[in-house]
């Protein structure tokens, strides 16, 4: 069916999911990590490649998402490139379901693919990662703000107004640590303590290294369908009830407030349009390259109050078995982060959703049943832009 011919208002749903070798994987190319994603994704949907439409894709190659598209064999008739640093990936799935739901697409395929790891391994950097000293960014360079600085400075303003502890902060490592230990694609599934956190080398303060993310290879892709196409599709649909996306700053002097993630204004357009509250939410999938960036997204999401979020993270709640079971797979921290992650948040929810984590992992509301509502939320480059996405099943 030829896109832009159905009734516009068409609901939205995650037909396929899948990733690509993760981890260590030095012998693949990024390009190689956006194949064998996309692949498996379609099998998972049961849909053949002729059924895509559209296509996005961010971060790899000048023409992006024409060079990747092409190397799969795609001619879409709609793309999209959005970057926007870890959200990409919840900000291009609002657009892909917005373009679905409008009937200017059917059925649109997100992947991604780096070799952060491999690069780094082998010296070999297909491109100049800094960002210089140009535009916004000019005013700030001369004093040597990196972008995990920037993250610690938030953080311990964070401390400073509310009184958040190293040890709470440490307690989101150690549950993300937790999570992936039952997870096969995990990079890291030793379990750490507290004090093993607080201990490592410092790389920013306060962070040591536990506090950041690990660096890994590795690839995902989804594919979103029309509501129309879900009889074809080989396993139940997740749906996209309702998404936000907001742009906040590059600047540190034009942030308003270092407490204060836009993931506050996202998570509220999310979940008015998704028509649901937090306090209904079975689990949650929140880019985490640092402890902290988990800490304040929960606040601005809405699932404690703002300055509580460190007594909020503290209990054990976040655990695969937890009260509001958060980065069900290890997250960033544990189990890979090839660069944008945010992709991989939604992989996980509908897997999650799906009932498909397999029998050590898979989230179950009390009573046994599976989990019915799932959000990912994704934040770019440092708090400087947030996407979020409800996900729901039936």
């Amino acid at each position: 069916m030829s896109s832009g011919t159905l009734s516009r208002n068409r609901k939205v749903a995650v037909a396929g999911v899948a990733l690509s070798d993760c981890g260590r994987v030095d012998e693949a190319t990024p390009y190689a990590l956006h194949a064998q994603a996309a692949r498996r994704a379609l099998a998972d949907s049961g849909l053949d490649r002729s059924a895509i439409d559209g296509f996005a894709s961010a971060g790899l190659g000048t023409l992006a998402p024409i060079e990747v598209a092409e190397y799969l064999g795609l001619r879409p008739t709609w793309v999209d490139s959005t970057s926007v640093g870890g959200a990409t990936w919840e900000v291009m799935a609002a657009h892909a379901a917005d373009a679905i739901a409008a009937g200017r697409a059917d059925a649109v395929l997100l992947v991604y693919g780096s070799t952060a790891r491999a690069d780094i391994k082998a010296r070999r950097r297909t491109a100049d990662l800094s960002f210089g000293a140009r535009g916004p960014l000019q005013f700030e360079a001369p004093y040597g703000h990196t972008l995990i600085a920037k993250y610690a400075m938030a953080a311990r303003r964070h401390m400073h107004q509310y009184g958040t502890t190293l040890e709470q902060l440490a307690r989101i490592a150690v549950q993300a640590r937790a999570n992936a230990a039952t997870n096969p694609d995990a990079m890291y599934r030793a379990p750490i303590t507290v004090d093993e956190v607080l201990s490592g080398p410092m790389i920013a303060d306060p962070f040591t290294k536990l506090h950041c993310c690990i660096r890994s290879d590795g690839g995902c892709a989804v594919l979103l369908v029309a509501g129309d196409r879900v009889p074809d599709m080989a396993k139940p649909p997740v749906w996209v009830l309702g998404s936000g996306t907001s742009a906040s700053h590059t600047t540190m002097s034009e942030w308003d407030d270092f407490t204060v993630s836009p993931a506050a204004v996202s998570g509220r357009l999310a979940f008015e349009r998704a028509g649901v509250r937090p306090s209904e939410i079975d689990l949650a999938e929140i880019y985490d390259a640092f402890t902290y960036m988990t800490l304040v997204t929960l606040e601005d999401l809405g699932f404690c109050a703002k300055g509580e979020g460190g007594a909020f993270v503290g209990t054990g709640r976040l655990l695969r078995d937890g009260e509001l079971p958060v980065n069900t797979d290890g997250g960033g921290l544990a189990a890979c982060h090839p660069g944008m992650r945010g992709l991989f948040l939604l992989v996980e929810a509908v897997r999650q959703l799906r009932g498909e984590a397999g029998p050590d992992r898979q989230v179950r509301k009390p009573g046994g049943g599976l989990p019915q509502l799932a959000v990912a939320s994704g934040t770019g480059g440092w708090f400087c832009s947030s996407g979020t996405v409800v996900l729901g099943r039936g």
